[in-house]
This record gives structure tokens, sequence and C-alpha cells, in this order.
């Protein structure tokens, strides 16, 4: 058992008390509406819920992470968005943050036993970290040296087509267009979408055992 307050080799990669329910038979309206408030109040707290949720594909507001796909005929609903859509800007909105302290407790190997869902659930990270040699630990860095770093691998690459770049579908459109720019300039257009990348696998097993990709 680790001495520290994590995870040790007997422990569950993931224990998050997940059941089956008996299924739902409503999908829409007041219960759906109900849900998300639930589910962005327990991210983002009560007053970031309402304020999030209604500049959600809004003109003034900014595209859903999860479709971005609000329909403009006859004018825009005060709740331009579904379940899932909600679901996805709590999950970026939320008030959680991994902090140093965080990186201190845990060690990589602790972390790599646990699950992508109970490490999405910690929070959002609060400033760039670093793995130096020989270390267990993430520890914090400043953002000069982090763009140093960057910098210098970048550098060493004898050709720009042998580096991949790539940015999360969660990405505002202004902050992916000004990276896919910075790559362009760097020398190569490998920016793979989070289409490719994510999907890629699924589509060739969907392929293969349906006959049909996720398209």
């Amino acid at each position: 058992m680790s001495g520290r307050k994590g995870v040790s080799a007997t422990t569950p990669p993931d224990n998050n008390h997940l059941k089956i329910s008996s299924k739902k038979s409503i999908a829409a309206g007041i219960p759906a509406a109900t849900s998300s408030m639930i589910h962005g109040i327990k991210k983002m707290g009560i007053t970031k819920t309402i304020k999030t949720l209604t500049t959600v594909n809004q003109p003034s507001g900014f595209d859903c992470p999860g479709c971005a796909w609000p329909d403009p005929e006859g004018g825009r609903s005060p709740a331009e968005f579904c379940e899932n859509g909600a679901k996805a800007a709590a999950e970026e909105a939320t008030v959680r943050r991994v902090t140093r302290e965080f990186f201190a407790e845990h060690t990589v190997q602790e972390l790599s036993q646990r699950s992508d869902y109970w490490l999405g659930k910690q929070g959002r990270l609060t400033e760039p970290m670093i793995l130096r040699d020989g270390r267990d630990n993430y520890e914090p860095i400043a953002w000069e040296e982090a763009f140093k770093h960057l910098g210098k691998e970048l550098q060493n690459i004898s050709d720009p087509n042998r580096a991949a770049f790539y940015t999360s579908g969660r990405t505002s459109n202004e902050a992916a267009f000004l990276y896919q720019l910075f790559v362009r300039l760097f020398g190569t257009n490998n920016l793979p979408d989070c289409s490719n990348m994510c999907h890629e696998s699924s589509g060739v097993a969907l392929n293969e055992t349906i006959g049909v990709g996720k398209g």
C-alpha cells in the first residue's frame, strides 16, 4: 500500500460509483433542462451556470464545445443547447482546480493508475507543469521557461514535417485559428483535427464490425 494519499496496486483504476439505473422515458423538455442545471451547478455554481448557459450559441456569446450547431432560423431561443452541450460547457468552465499541491501529493505512477474520467474530474490546471529527469512528480514551471523548452525542441527538428501538432476539439474557433497559423508558419500542415485523432480508431472498428464509420 502506498504511503501517499493516492492509489495502490490493489486499488481499482476508477472508483466513481457508476451504476445502471432504469431507462428514462423522457429525453427533452423540463427533465433535460433540470438535469442540465443540476450538472452545471455541481461544476460551476449557480451564478456561473446561469451566465454560461445563457450565452452558449448566442450571437454575443460563444460556440458550444459540443457541436456548435445552433439553429438561427426564426431567432435563437434563450436555451440554444442540448443536455450534452450543457455538460460539455460545464466541464470546461468548472471551478475545480488542479494546483501544484495536487502534483506534489500524487506521483506520476499513482496518476497513471487512475482513469481519464477520474483525472478529468479533478479540475483545470492552474500553471504549466514539467516532469524533470529522475523525478517522480510533476513540478510547476514558469511560462517563460516552458516556452523555452518548447522552442528548443522545435528548433532541433531537422524537418518541420517530422512534427505533428494537435489541439483539443473544445478549443475556441479563435484559438484554433491562431494555432494553425503558427503551425503553418513553422512550415508544416501536420495539424490533424480532433475528429481524425479521436475517432480514427473507432471509425476503423465500426467499419470492420458493421461496415459504416461514425459518419
